[in-house]
């Protein structure tokens, strides 16, 4: 018994059962006419930016890929390929930027960063001064960080477990409200709260302490939207299976619950930790300042990176201001090598 393969071939006098596509060398070609065109725009025209350059070329592309994608291939197939070119397009736009500042603050701080900048305070040093340091900001970032950590993330993943597992009614949608307010709380305004209270009304000192505070304030929405999201991607038949073993509620949750959604959490809290490694106004409110070596977050006045950016960014002499980009990019590498400890301790932690 024979078989036949049948091929789509076009029926004389009709339509092809394949329709016709643009030739390779159509979008490349497209792509070179756009530019040139835009060249001789910039010389009849007064047009000397670089980002309208790219905008116009961009916009002329997508018009002459569109007519000739319709003339070819149709209407629908054109509709395909412009919003296929707008995505890419968006994701250009959006990692154009964020490359751009990562290659300037590296070339900017990568020749001033070195073992003498790591190790040495800014204490008797001038902003004419070549010498100088991030020592004793990078300690108060570091004690700082560890404390508001200490604080949010152990509250925030309570609170996201009770608004999964356990909240319901009106105390649920009440503190889902606070939480969304919290959010979008402008971060001067945490330091503000802390200056007013812990220091004002309390009567206590400047310190890392209170820094730390503003900074839990900031990061406790974040922890708990994010551990509240991961928590409800865990399947209800893991629950349904450890509770079917007589296994008790909060066990399961400590046991099964938590351990699968780990990794998920972890992102959310480094989010949290690179926000506020970051935040300049609420320590400029809460710990003030020093160019002195302080351990003590409990005691006296401490430094962090972001103020030690802003001081130094504001000075006009050009060593404090190469200090500054230095700074900045310790601060980026900082946050990197937190979020990628945070990582392994999870794929270490997680479910198996």
């Amino acid at each position: 018994m024979s078989t036949t393969t049948v091929t789509p071939t076009a029926t004389p006098g009709g339509p092809s059962l394949i329709g016709q596509r643009l030739p390779k060398a159509a979008l490349p070609a497209i792509g070179v006419g756009a530019v040139v065109a835009t060249i001789l725009l910039y010389v009849v025209a007064p047009i000397e930016s670089k980002i309208q350059f790219v905008l116009i070329s961009g916009a002329l592309y997508l018009i002459g890929q569109t007519s000739a994608s319709i003339m070819v291939e149709g209407s629908r197939r054109a509709a395909d390929r412009l919003v296929t070119t707008l995505v890419y397009l968006a994701f250009l736009l959006a990692v154009i930027p964020l490359v751009a500042v990562l290659a300037s603050v590296i070339a900017k701080g990568a020749e001033r960063v070195d073992i003498s900048f790591l190790n040495h305070s800014m204490r008797n040093v001038g902003a004419r001064d070549a010498g100088g340091g991030i020592y004793h900001a990078l300690i108060g970032t570091l004690e700082q960080i560890a404390l508001a950590s200490l604080f949010a993330v152990p509250f925030g993943l309570l609170v996201a477990i009770y608004l999964v597992e356990y909240g319901r009614g009106r105390i649920s949608r009440t503190i889902s409200f606070f939480v969304d307010v919290l959010t979008g709380l402008p971060s001067v305004i945490a330091g503000l709260f802390i200056l007013a209270f812990y220091i004002l009304a309390l009567g206590q000192k400047p310190s890392g302490f209170a820094g730390a505070l503003a900074l839990t304030i900031l990061m406790i929405p974040i922890v708990v939207r994010s551990a509240e999201e991961m928590l409800k991607l865990v399947p209800d038949e893991l629950r349904e299976a450890s509770y079917a073993l007589g296994v008790s509620r909060w066990r399961t949750i400590l046991k099964i619950v938590v351990p699968t959604a780990l990794p998920g959490i972890v992102t959310g809290v480094m989010l949290a930790v690179a926000r506020v490694a970051g935040e300049t106004a609420p320590l400029l409110l809460t710990i003030f300042g020093t160019d002195s070596i302080n351990f003590n977050p409990f005691s006296g006045p401490q430094s962090a990176l972001p103020l030690y950016i802003y001081s130094q960014a504001g000075q006009p002499q050009q060593a404090a201001v190469d200090r500054a980009w230095a700074a900045a990019l310790t601060l980026i590498v900082l946050v990197m090598l937190l979020n990628a400890v945070a990582r392994l301790v999870a794929r270490l932690a997680r479910v198996r």
